[in-house]
């Protein structure tokens, strides 16, 4: 028995430790094999976002080629005209203003929201929250554009007296509804995730449960809760079908809430079906696409940074 279970065992552990095909153990070469596998997932994002980058600049080269960067930042977006202009300044701070718009309505009620879900709420209130969160969430971004176009329009337009219900502020409103399940979601998973310890720590030298929240969770929190803005913000700012529907894509320069804007999204989206293949028209309609993914990529690095500092400064 004892020479069985011997030679078992020495089977065994051959087993374990033979060669594979390519004359490696095998557990070696399982772990390499894992390696490899989640380098190749994990590198699918950059190699999506390298090629989205590769062919947007692609089809945006021949713009800049004949036209000066210079002439995207003018006033006045005509290119059906002879000679055509393209100034997108009009669209860039439509984009601006109804983007910033959603996050000033957005951001204090999602953080609010997440510190209720995370810090207060009891079991079936914290439960019934966060349904209703994920509920918002799935709502396709049409039926946000429709209930703005049939409902909200014109109840802004008769309560404050507005030629047309059709403005910035009703596009801003309707982000920050959109926008607000990502930024409460993300938040209260960043608050959840701070260590009990923290908070039994405050409490117990006396602090209350707000000044726990305020002063010990929210800071530790701090990195996780800037992450969830800036993910609000990139949901605002390339959004398009609900923008498109309530914000009366007027190209007009202003930084009014009350007054049409046309984003860049929606600017897009509205003339690419109509643009012949290959025209000045339809390069510079991707140049626009260039100049949006640049500028999100320059707010969620600038963000990124920003968490980084704050990352350092709370662990010193």
């Amino acid at each position: 028995m004892t020479a069985q279970g011997l030679n078992g065992k020495g089977c065994s552990a051959g087993a374990d430790d033979s060669p594979s095909l390519h004359g490696l153990p095998r557990s070696l070469f399982r772990k390499r094999l894992d390696v490899v596998i989640l380098f190749i997932l994990s590198s699918a994002s950059l190699i999506a976002l390298g090629l989205i980058f590769f062919f947007i600049l692609r089809e945006a080269f021949p713009f800049f080629r004949r036209v000066p960067l210079v002439e995207l930042f003018s006033r006045t977006w005509l290119p059906t005209l002879e000679p055509p202009r393209f100034g997108a300044l009009p669209m860039i701070l439509g984009s601006a203003t109804v983007t910033a718009g959603a996050l000033i309505v957005s951001v204090p009620i999602g953080l609010a929201a997440a510190a209720f879900i995370a810090e207060v709420a009891p079991g079936i209130t914290k439960d019934v929250f966060k349904s209703a969160i994920e509920i918002l969430a799935s709502i396709p971004s049409v039926v946000y554009g429709f209930f703005g176009l049939a409902v909200l329009a014109p109840f802004l337009q008769s309560t404050l007296s507005l030629p047309t219900g059709r403005t910035a502020l009703t596009g801003a409103v309707i982000l920050a509804v959109m926008a607000l399940p990502t930024i409460a979601s993300l938040a209260e998973d960043a608050l959840t995730a701070v260590p009990a310890s923290y908070r039994e720590a405050s409490l117990a030298v006396g602090a209350t449960r707000w000044q726990t929240i305020w002063r010990v969770t929210v800071p530790a929190a701090s990195s996780g809760l800037l992450g969830a803005v800036i993910l609000g913000m990139g949901r605002a700012m390339g959004e398009t079908m609900a923008v498109l529907m309530v914000t009366g894509n007027s190209p007009q320069l202003t930084a009014s809430l009350l007054k049409p804007v046309r984003t860049l999204t929606a600017g897009i989206a509205l003339e690419m079906a109509e643009t012949p293949f290959g025209s000045l028209h339809y390069h510079a309609l991707f140049s626009l696409g260039a100049l949006l993914l640049l500028i999100t990529l320059g707010m969620n690095w600038s963000a990124e940074w920003f968490r980084g500092r704050l990352v350092r400064r709370h662990r010193r």
